[in-house]
């Protein structure tokens, strides 16, 4: 069987689905009813009616949540069709246009003492509420008026959004010509880790010609993103350009500032030693950027069936705990999942949890590499959270914050590439496992943290005015010397290589989320290692949570503190001990 294409019927059978329609002018009824009921009231309703007012405000979010999900997920299977790509912007401007009877709401509500909220969390019919409420004041000291918030949304869709809807359809219709053909960029990537070098240099270079082609309106669009993100944070009083995604994170600048200091020190005992190893091991006195993810020598480059990689991960999961195992079994025999490596379609993967009367979608691209194995690990353990916490917590307490999400998809891939290393009879392949394992943690926490850092330095530089293509380039290549290290001679055409990371453009300062989650859980992961007894309870528990509870709640049944400073170097001593396992087995 051929990788799957989902089916998106449980939300709606097509854009024209007469459902849809009366869908949306339900909630338009509805959204106005709510203003005119409860705008200019809230300061004066008793506890009972705020919890009414937020169960109604709930009902009509999950509803638009349904509608916009639907868009979203068809145009990320059909980018490059403009049918689907106008639908979705039409969607999200009546959305948007319906949310401006809704927006007074969450402004009222944190223009309410924290006195009178406390007073009437108290009441048992508002506190189950109280999660919801502190997340949202957190951004209390940051709101604006009534009015710039609401032109703020207004112009969303004809400024930011426009912005990255345009670089999604670039990136999506992007080929690159390789041996006389015109391939979908995202098939051209996968050659970087073909085991002929030559295959491989000739893939780098036919990608940075692309990236070349299409650098004056990338940078364009990088500039005009950086510059909006700087022109709202001023307004707001956001201290950092982070600061606006660690307040959304739930997560304080102190924490986010001791991981990306640990990572940073750590470079010289990660990445430059393991990639110094992989130099010798592919007898290179140097390694090109090419390189990074080539495989190791003398080992087959095993592919693996769309059906011998889903049950690889549906073993890992029912191995760890029945209940979950039954949770994979479900994504992965309804068609929730979207599979299949077809042109024009998004790259990369993501799972979307939707709305919890309905279930999550995952998008990935699968062609049979480990990696993609470890890919679909990733994403059901988003897609299993996504779908635990809303049904749980519901629409508004599902969402939790980016650190935490990393949390279960990372550790499914533990567990996966656990399985796949008990399963290998061959020392030679065990080997090749590890390293691989190695190379993944490298890419999510040395690399992410890398990518962090260019942000940082880019966002501020454009705060300065806008950054040419040469100096981003070379902000970036400064970055990439100092994180993967001497054994790498770095080619002026890799300059270009930021350009494709859709991170940067879709939720600034996302990346640090991967290695947080990634340290995260291997100091999680040694707790399963040294106490299984018990475990999966817990941890179960901690996906049903959402987000309702912050990660130092959280993380203490465990017996784990992220705000310790050396939590952080007790996940990354975890990737040097497997570094020193591969050294040693080298000597």
């Amino acid at each position: 069987m051929s990788a799957p294409r989902w089916d998106l019927s449980d939300l709606y059978a097509s854009p024209e689905d007469p459902a849809l329609e009366a869908d949306f002018t339900r909630l338009e009824k509805a959204a106005q009813d709510f203003e005119k009921s409860w705008k200019g009231q809230l300061s004066e309703a008793s506890p009972a009616s705020l919890a009414q007012a937020l169960s109604a405000y709930e009902e009509i979010e999950e509803g638009l949540g349904k509608i916009g999900s639907y868009a979203q997920l068809l145009f990320a299977a059909h980018t490059t069709d403009p049918k689907c790509g106008r639908f979705a912007q039409a969607v999200r401007e009546r959305i948007t246009t319906l949310s401006t009877h809704l927006l007074f709401f969450s402004l009222e509500l944190n223009r309410l003492s924290d006195e009178a909220v406390a007073t009437a969390l108290k009441d048992p019919a508002l506190a189950p509420w109280q999660p919801y409420l502190r997340d949202l004041r957190v951004f209390r000291p940051y709101q604006l008026s009534d009015e710039v918030e609401r032109v703020l949304m207004e112009t969303s869709v004809s400024g930011r959004d426009a912005w990255v809807r345009l670089f999604d359809e670039t990136m999506a219709g992007l080929t690159a010509s390789l041996d006389g053909k015109d391939l979908p960029i995202n098939e051209v990537f996968t050659q970087l880790t073909d085991k002929d070098r030559a295959k491989r240099e000739a893939a780098a270079k036919a990608i940075s010609r692309a990236l070349a082609e299409k650098q004056h309106l990338l940078v364009s669009i990088t500039n005009t993103l950086a510059k909006d993100k700087a022109t709202s944070d001023a307004l707001r009083g956001y201290p950092r350009p982070v600061s606006s995604r660690n307040r959304a994170n739930m997560v304080e600048d102190e924490v986010v500032d001791a991981l990306v200091s640990a990572v940073d020190q750590s470079f010289p005992r990660l990445s430059h030693r393991y990639y110094s190893l992989k130099a010798k091991w592919l007898g290179l006195d140097k390694l090109e950027h090419w390189d990074r993810n080539a495989p190791l020598p003398d080992v087959d480059d095993k592919r693996l069936s769309w059906e011998e990689g889903k049950a690889l991960v549906q073993k890992a999961y029912a191995g760890f705990d029945p209940e979950m195992g039954r949770h994979a079994e479900t994504f992965l025999t309804h068609p929730w999942i979207d599979a299949a490596a077809v042109p024009g379609k998004s790259s990369g993967a993501f799972a979307h949890p939707v709305v919890p009367s309905v279930h999550p979608y995952i998008l990935m691209n699968y062609q049979g590499k480990a990696r993609d194995v470890m890919t679909l690990a990733h994403e059901m353990g988003h897609g299993i959270h996504q779908l635990l916490a809303g049904q749980k917590q519901g629409y508004l307490r599902s969402s939790t914050p980016l650190t935490l999400a990393e949390t279960a998809s990372v550790f499914g891939e533990m567990l996966t590439f656990q399985s796949l290393v008990d399963a290998e009879p061959s020392p030679q392949r065990k080997r090749h496992l590890l390293a691989s394992k190695v190379e993944d943690m490298l890419n999510t926490v040395v690399r992410q943290i890398a990518f962090y850092q260019f942000e940082v330095r880019l966002h501020d530089e454009r705060r300065r005015g806008e950054v040419s293509a040469e100096r981003i380039g070379t902000i970036w290549r400064e970055v990439q010397e100092r994180s993967l290290g001497s054994a790498f001679n770095f080619t002026p055409d890799y300059d270009l290589y930021w350009s494709y990371i859709p991170h940067f453009i879709h939720v600034p300062f996302y990346v640090y989320a991967y290695a947080f989650g990634d340290c995260l859980v291997n100091a999680l992961y040694g707790v399963y290692r040294d106490q299984p007894e018990g475990f999966a309870e817990k941890y179960k528990t901690m996906l049903e949570a959402g987000g309702t509870l912050r990660h130092q709640d959280l993380l203490a049944p465990f017996g784990l503190n992220a705000s310790d400073p050396a939590f952080w170097n007790r996940g990354l001593d975890v990737i040097s001990g497997l570094i020193d396992q591969l050294e040693s087995e080298s000597v």
